[in-house]
Order: structure tokens, then C-alpha cells, then sequence
């Protein structure tokens, strides 16, 4: 019998900060896939932030840190669309003329996944005795879509929950708005795109929107909130953990 794999948990900061709830449900689900979990004190954020900005020198160095926290695992695991396409795609980007570094950023790159992905792809994972009652619709994330083609494994790992029925929005592909800076540098355009969002969930009848990426999640919960809409924002991960029906909606726990 093989040993189980070493999986290394990278939080987020949003996670850590905001919305604790996904990190342990991550683990929870993690560990009834099969897998021995850690999650490295050393971690911090992954980057973007100044990455997307241009101050490469400061994303250098917290890459630098990340990698050398991950290195002993067999993998490394995200619950954030946006944050792990920073780490699979971009990291090996900023390390062209060091081949030293840029050799250990693409041996962290392949062992880093998604959540979802890496609990569909590489463990075969179902999720068992799950329920959740009601309808939910799924709002696809711009870096988990666009970077790490996730699409079906959310809704894969879903469909075996019981009682819970997906019924897809319109234009559930198009940015909520959020973006990171985005939604500060041009908040019109930023708050147009959420509330156009808001409007497609909310003819789904859907009592619940769920997505794999925070950022998005506390952007639309907020939405949600000023518009006094009823519908609850979970991260995919709380659901299908069976935390979703105790655990408030995201902006209600803010």
C-alpha cells in the first residue's frame, strides 16, 4: 500500500484573513481524499498583488520564500483559482536569467494545483454522505477558467452532493469585476460588471452562489449585501466539506 501523498496547504491571504472557514474545510476535504496535510507557517501572500502591479523585485523575493516553504512536499495545494495560476504560471515566469531559481520555480509549478482540480485530476476524489438542500449556481473565476482550465471539476465534485441542484447563470464566465487593483483603479466599470453579475444570479432563483475563488466571492457578497438580495456566497470548498448549511453566508460573517 503507498504511503499517502504530503500535500502542503497555501491558505491565501483572503483566507487567512477574511474567510478561515475555507482553510479548514480544504484540510477536511484533503485528508478524507486521502492525503497527509500541512500547512507551513512560513507561507505569506503569493505575490500578485505587486506581481500585477509591476514591482517584480518585491514578487521575486516572496516567491522566493514561497517555494523554498513548499519544496519537501509531494504537492501543493490552493483553494484559489487566482492565487494558483500566480503560483503554476507565473512564477516561473520571473526567474528567466536565473536558471537556479528558474529550475526550482518550475519543479514548484508542476506539483501546485487548484483545489478542486487537484482533488478531482489526481486523487479520483467523491465526496461522501455530503448534503446540502437547495439550488446553487456556480460562478466561474477568471484566473481558475482562463489559467488552469477549471470548469467541470467543481461541478463534478458537486453533482455528488446530495439534495443540491446546480442551475448555470448567464454569462457564468464573465469577470465578476473584481480583478484585485482592478476594482480600485476603475471601480464604475468594477461595480457595472458585479452588479450585471448580481442580476444573472439572481434570476437563477438560486439561494446560494458558489465559487473557487475568494477574491470573487467577497466581491459579489458584497454586492449582494447593498442590494439587500437573500442569496448566500460560499466557497465551493465549504459545500462540499457539509459546513455550507451551518456557515453564514460570506458576507453576512464579515
Amino acid at each position: 500500500m503507498s504511503a499517502p501523498p504530503d500535500v502542503g496547504l497555501f491558505v491565501t491571504c483572503l483566507v487567512d484573513l477574511m474567510r478561515p472557514s475555507v482553510g479548514f474545510a480544504s484540510v477536511a476535504l484533503l485528508e478524507d481524499a486521502g492525503c497527509r496535510v500541512t500547512v507551513p507557517s512560513e507561507q505569506t501572500c503569493c505575490g500578485q498583488p505587486a506581481y500585477n502591479n509591476g514591482d517584480d523585485r518585491h514578487a521575486r523575493t516572496i516567491a522566493e520564500r514561497v517555494i523554498t516553504a513548499f519544496e519537501s512536499y509531494d504537492y501543493i495545494v490552493v483553494p484559489s483559482g487566482s492565487c494558483a495560476g500566480m503560483l503554476k504560471k507565473h512564477y516561473p515566469e520571473m526567474f528567466t536569467d536565473d536558471p537556479e531559481w528558474q529550475q526550482r520555480a518550475g519543479d514548484f509549478a508542476d506539483r501546485c494545483y487548484e483545489l478542486t482540480s487537484f482533488l478531482v485530476e489526481i486523487m479520483a476524489y467523491r465526496p461522501n454522505n455530503i448534503s446540502y438542500a437547495g439550488t446553487v449556481t456556480y460562478h466561474d473565476s477568471c484566473s481558475g477558467l482562463r489559467e488552469l482550465q477549471i470548469k467541470q471539476q467543481p461541478r463534478q465534485l458537486l453533482s455528488a452532493v446530495s439534495g443540491l441542484d446546480i442551475v448555470e447563470m448567464q454569462d457564468a464566465e464573465v469577470c465578476c469585476g473584481f480583478g484585485g487593483t482592478f476594482c480600485v483603479k476603475y471601480p464604475d466599470i468594477s461595480v457595472k460588471m458585479v452588479s450585471d453579475k448580481v442580476a444573472n444570479i439572481e434570476r437563477t432563483s438560486a439561494a446560494t452562489v458558489l465559487s473557487g475563488d475568494l477574491g470573487c466571492l467577497l466581491n459579489i457578497a458584497g454586492r449582494l449585501k447593498r442590494l439587500g438580495t437573500s442569496v448566500k456566497a460560499l466557497h465551493v470548498a465549504e459545500v462540499l466539506a457539509g459546513n455550507g448549511a451551518a456557515t453564514p453566508g460570506i458576507a453576512d460573517s464579515e
